[in-house]
């Protein structure tokens, strides 16, 4: 007999637009109503596994607070590792740092020191891809630790704005690179 796969679901149909959020001209993604969808939010974490699952690796690293939300769940359902990554006085032991340049100013995020060992394939999660200032500074200390990132996911990619080609420019890494939902503009 044979059964027809059940296709996945339209990831982009659970996620609302909210114009002109936090200022005008944005199209603010929210991703709440995906969250609050169970089959939705469970289809989400079941694709990225089957497009990060393959790559060996003992560790998701995410950063606060969205970023929690995925990388929990997918270290979870691999069964592996889950490494958060913070703003400054939030981890309790020995950290590294990254500073990177925001849109006006800067911002840092910690990770502890002894998170990752030398070698370790590690995989990057977060909700979205914009400019990829976020996750290029996690893909730093990753390989301050000698570790390597195998895999980046994301929830959403705003296409438009360039952040997939920023994210290991001059970096000593090759990761797969993948989102689930592409916006081609803002």
């Amino acid at each position: 007999s044979s059964r027809k796969m059940a296709s996945p679901l339209d990831l982009a149909h659970y996620i609302r637009s909210i114009p002109d959020f936090p200022k005008k001209g944005i199209n603010f993604r929210d991703i709440t109503t995906l969250l609050s969808d169970g089959p939705a939010f469970r289809e989400c974490i079941d694709q990225l596994a089957a497009k990060l699952g393959h790559l060996g690796a003992t560790k998701v690293v995410c950063a606060e607070a969205r970023g929690f939300i995925f990388g929990a769940a997918l270290a979870y359902k691999l069964g592996i590792g889950f490494v958060p990554v913070r703003k400054p006085g939030k981890l309790p032991a020995r950290t590294i740092s990254v500073t990177y340049a925001l849109e006006y100013g800067t911002d840092t995020l910690h990770m502890h020191a002894d998170a990752l060992a030398a070698g370790e394939r590690v995989i990057v999660l977060d909700d979205l891809l914009a400019t990829g200032g976020t996750c290029r500074a996690i893909l730093q200390m990753i390989l301050m630790q000698h570790a390597i990132p195998v895999g980046v996911g994301f929830l959403i990619e705003l296409d438009a704005l360039g952040g997939r080609a920023k994210l290991i420019e001059g970096l000593a890494c090759s990761p797969l690179i993948d989102s689930l939902i592409h916006y081609t503009s803002e």
